[in-house]
């Protein structure tokens, strides 16, 4: 009965995002659903994309481990990305008639660091879309008491996202992300108030986690454990600022003011709704503590469904999983269609430089079936690895090698091609070798490609120039409807 009531929710999505799909005319709508949504809308889709798997069974199985230092990265990261990016980037880019922050990257230094940044920022997705596939295949997995394998749950639920993906694009999304949102936070709430009398009340639960030190936040005072700390800090906090997600979501804004407000709001908010489902694995030490350390060995991420189907009623196991489908398609949603985009926008486009505005919008639809082929073929692939893990990675890569650019563009007048193509280098460069050598456990490989970015354009930007910006005709939106 349950896993017949999620497969009727995940149809009841799919006609709402397919509806939502009529007002799909033109690439703009497509891709930043003309610039045409709300405040309230904004918020939802910022704060919908976010909360995702990691949050939902990622994060608390890390919390209970480690407690909040070992959940730096996300949410307090995450969330802090978001209202940085309202705050110091949202304006500054609404301004400018693009349709991806690729496109910010070509008018600013030309083809080649804008087909550059297009890859970093592409490859970044494959982690955190695989992450919502697994997500979604242990979900059918657990549901059927095993009847359907994880792979094959990882099939059924990428088809269920890509079924309105693939025809709304932004528009779909964004609608589908303002109902998820209402279902997850409704279900997570109502869920959180009885898992907290179950467990003998909120007091109780907090008391645990206190004396277990999970709220130990600051890591130990020393420099190694500083520097990594700080390093998984802005993993996220940097390194989510030049994605196409975010980008997207400030651009389909209906005003200025919605394109900065919402980021903000839906930091905030997702920065203090991820303690929900923390709250949640601490009161499953409660209220089963045999089989959540038994859980807590094999695989920490099934704490909370386990909770859910053995010691709660029936209504329970369905805000649950409601809420749980919510997270994941809301946030799998965004890794397909934001990638996809990007691929036909920045990089097909350089040798088809004059089609159509209907045969790029064919184009986009084709992009995102093949690229969710990728990311389902990632993930069966990285199958056993943690969903707060693949996340968490894919982040490394935009920070060292598209972050920079983006910032120094933005706030530095003397910013040029040659210190980018500096930066991008470096960035990458150090990255890689401290990720593939006994450098990275001395110090951590992002900081020290961020950093070595950084150095890049200064002393590309500030020595002779030799590297030209060879910028191409800007892409025009069509916002009318």
């Amino acid at each position: 009965m349950l896993l017949t009531l999620v497969f009727i929710y995940l149809l009841i999505t799919i006609i709402i995002g397919l509806y939502a799909a009529r007002r799909v005319k033109n690439t703009a709508d497509y891709a930043i659903a003309g610039r045409k949504l709300p405040l309230i809308m904004i918020v939802t889709t910022t704060f919908a994309t976010w909360f995702g798997s990691e949050t939902v069974l990622g994060i608390p199985a890390k919390f209970v481990q480690s407690g909040l230092n070992g959940v730096v990265e996300d949410p307090f990261g995450a969330g802090t990305c978001l209202i940085l990016v309202g705050l110091f980037f949202a304006g500054k880019l609404y301004k400018m008639s693009l349709l991806t922050i690729s496109d910010y990257y070509r008018e600013r230094y030309g083809r080649t660091i804008e087909v550059v940044c297009s890859i970093v920022i592409m490859i970044s997705y494959l982690g955190w879309g695989a992450a919502q596939v697994t997500a979604l295949g242990l979900v059918f997995n657990i549901l059927s008491g095993g009847a359907i394998s994880t792979t094959a749950g990882m099939l059924i639920g990428t088809a269920s996202v890509l079924a309105y993906t693939l025809f709304g694009g932004m528009w779909s999304v964004a609608v589908t992300d303002f109902i998820q949102v209402i279902v997850l936070v409704v279900g997570l709430a109502v869920l959180a108030v009885f898992a907290g009398n179950l467990a003998g009340g909120a007091d109780k639960v907090i008391a645990l986690a206190t004396s277990q030190d999970l709220f130990k936040f600051w890591p130990e005072p020393n420099l190694r454990d500083m520097v990594f700390f700080f390093a998984a800090a802005i993993t996220m906090m940097f390194g989510s600022i030049p994605q196409q997600d975010v980008f997207q979501r400030v651009m389909s804004a209906n005003t200025q003011g919605a394109a900065t407000k919402g980021p903000v709001i839906g930091g905030v908010c997702y920065i203090l709704f991820a303690f929900v489902p923390m709250f949640l694995v601490v009161s499953a030490l409660i209220i089963m503590p045999e089989q959540t350390a038994v859980l807590l060995k094999e695989d920490p991420q099934k704490i909370l469904p386990t909770l859910v189907l053995e010691k709660m009623p029936f209504i329970m196991q369905v805000l649950f999983f409601g809420a749980l489908l919510s997270a994941i398609k809301s946030t799998a949603s965004a890794t397909l269609l934001a990638p996809s985009v990007t691929f036909v926008e920045n990089i097909w486009r350089q040798f088809k430089p004059r089609m159509s505005d209907q045969h790029e919008l064919k184009l986009m639809r084709t992009s995102v079936l093949v690229f969710s082929s990728l990311v389902l073929a990632y993930a069966i692939f990285m199958q056993g690895t943690s969903i707060y893990e693949m996340v968490s990675g894919a982040y490394q890569v935009p920070l060292v090698g598209a972050f920079v650019p983006l910032v120094f563009g933005l706030y530095w007048k003397k910013a040029s091609t040659q210190g980018a193509v500096f930066s991008v280098v470096c960035g990458i460069g150090t990255w890689l070798l401290f990720t593939f050598s006994a450098l990275g456990e001395q110090f951590p490989a992002q900081l020290a490609g961020v950093l070595a970015a950084a150095l890049g354009m200064l002393v590309g930007s500030l020595t002779p120039q030799t590297i030209e910006n060879s910028r191409g005709s800007h892409h025009r939106l069509s916002t009318e409807a």
